[in-house]
């Protein structure tokens, strides 16, 4: 299952200097807005000490983590909607993604340049969610004009409901806020699942802060936690500078000497992923076996013929039974027979819903 993430935010953030840490492509981090001209795009895989554990148990010829793509998008700038600035391309950049990760500037430096002369992260925020929030109105008005007349001679009931719901949705936005704060139904979304809605993604917000306030945050920080309480939007704390030299470092054992000296557990990096994958409702299966141990993304709540299709699409169609080993089983007997002879490997059929963390084989025919 392919992920894609798109980080946003003004110029002069830290938006390309995060991204370097994330990938191992560069992008160029300068001291002048849009340094970033095209999104970068950068493959990184995701942290998992369950992969390394079953690894390190099973001792595969490979070993395939699982993936997240990060697009580098160039900051956007007020009237970006209008197209200012670069905005409809970079706005059509965010739209292919599945999640934002907004970078906002909760540090002071006079050399480093803020395209709007001061720092204020809320500020910076408002920014963002009004061209996006803009641009979306221009695409649910658009549809609104197609569905007018049929919605009011009422004789279309698919298009009543569409109308009623992009009305929801526009009011919604015409009220300052996000799409994503539109109390809509399941069965309501698909009315507008072909907008493909910026404002409704599921969001980030990455406040890079200097060094001294790495674990704690600052006063800017918690401007930014209050003005997002009621959006259900995830905040990580993060300092892309500091991330940059960690991952600068050549072995794993320098990077944990200089996160022990810094008083971390973890890059932030990792927390970063981690903290994406919760954002869109991800969990992780694992296939095991002496050619390759392998991590698989999955939405949480998946079937195990859905989950098999995430392997090949041909296992869904000809899907018979799962057999399933719970992680925590997998790890203490140690290997796969030894659960087996314990009663531990369950054979599930199509109405089983995947676990985080289970390690499964398919049976299929095709």
């Amino acid at each position: 299952m392919a992920l894609k993430c798109g980080i946003v935010g003004l110029p002069n953030v830290g938006k390309s200097t995060l991204f370097n840490c994330l990938s191992n492509a560069k992008a160029q981090a300068a001291n002048f807005p849009f340094c970033t001209i095209d999104p970068n795009v950068g493959t990184i895989t995701v942290p998992d000490e369950r992969l390394n554990k079953l690894s390190d148990l099973v001792k595969p010829q490979n070993i395939v983590p699982t993936t997240v793509e990060i697009v580098d998008i160039a900051g956007l700038v007020k009237g970006a909607s209008k197209g200012e600035g670069l905005g409809n391309k970079f706005l059509g950049n965010i739209r292919e993604c599945n999640a934002i990760l907004h970078v906002l500037r909760c540090f002071e430096d006079p050399n480093v340049i803020h395209v709007d002369g001061s720092v204020d992260p809320v500020r910076d925020k408002e920014i963002i969610d009004t061209e996006l929030q803009l641009k979306d109105l221009e695409s649910v008005d658009a549809k609104l004009k197609k569905f007018e007349k049929q919605a009011k001679t009422g004789t279309d009931k698919d298009a009543v409901k569409t109308y009623a719901v992009l009305n929801k949705v526009k009011e919604t936005l015409e009220s300052g806020k996000s799409a994503r704060a539109c109390h809509l139904e399941d069965n309501e979304l698909p009315y507008i699942a072909d907008l493909h809605l910026l404002t409704i993604k599921p969001v980030m917000y990455v406040c890079n802060v200097e060094e001294a306030s790495a674990k704690t945050g600052n006063k800017f920080v918690d401007a930014v936690r209050e003005a997002i309480k009621d959006e259900g939007a995830q905040l990580l704390v993060i300092t892309a500078q500091m991330e940059s030299e960690i991952a600068s470092l050549e072995t794993y054992e320098e990077k944990q000497m200089f996160l022990q000296e810094m008083g971390l557990d973890e890059p932030g990096v990792n927390k970063l992923i981690k903290t994406a994958y919760r954002l869109l409702d991800l969990q992780t299966y694992f296939t095991a076996g002496e050619k390759e141990v392998r991590a698989w993304t999955i939405t949480k709540g998946m079937k195990a013929p859905e989950a098999a299709g995430v392997i090949h699409t041909d296992f869904t169609k000809g899907f018979i039974k799962a057999e399933v080993i719970g992680y925590d089983d997998f790890i203490t007997l140690g290997s796969e027979a030894a659960c087996r002879d314990a009663g531990k490997l369950r054979i599930e059929g199509k109405e089983y819903t995947v676990n985080d963390g289970d390690v499964m084989h398919f049976r299929f025919n095709v």
